[in-house]
């Protein structure tokens, strides 16, 4: 497996650190939301925050959907209402490479996020768009999946994924 160089890999401090909010939607930022769909795809994944790719913008795309092409581009996302019922999925990322661990979270969620045309836009997530939104979300705040965990399953995944990079050159 082949993880693009522009992956952090984990502990690099970016990934603990919360991304800066967008403060409009320009050419630029359309720019990266392209690289990042085109990167998404090859990994191939459900989603991309731009801190994963030391980008550090409040910008997340997602793209849940069986036949593709569907991303939804956001900048600024925030969760502003969540289900109590939850769902249980495995979760991974490219930045802990080779592992994976099932994480429990709602179901579905409505976001507030600026979307490609720069307008405020809520819209409802659920199933796995909600679990990939939500994930990409926590890399926003600085947060990964395993901090979902207890202490030693978080550890033992970790040193699990440094040997894999190391493996790999990484």
């Amino acid at each position: 497996m082949k993880v693009d160089e522009r992956f952090l890999i984990y502990p690099d401090k970016r990934l603990r650190t919360p991304a800066e909010p967008v403060e409009k939607i320009d050419y630029e930022i359309h720019g990266h939301w392209v690289d990042m769909i085109d990167i998404m795809e090859k990994m191939p994944g459900l989603g991309l925050a731009a801190p994963q790719i030391g980008l550090m913008l409040r910008l997340a795309v997602v793209d849940a959907s069986e036949e593709r092409g569907q991303a939804v581009r956001l900048a600024n996302p925030e969760v502003i209402d969540a289900s109590e019922e939850t769902m249980a999925v495995d979760e991974a990322s490219p930045n802990l490479m080779g592992v994976a661990a099932k994480i429990n979270r709602p179901e579905r969620v409505t976001v507030r996020f600026l979307n490609q045309h720069g307008e405020i836009e809520e819209r409802d997530f659920e199933g796995v768009w909600s679990i990939s939104v939500q994930h990409q979300i926590d890399h926003l705040n600085g947060k990964m999946y395993i901090d979902h965990l207890g202490r030693t399953k978080r550890e033992m995944l970790i040193r699990k994924a440094q040997k894999q990079a190391h493996l790999w050159g990484r």
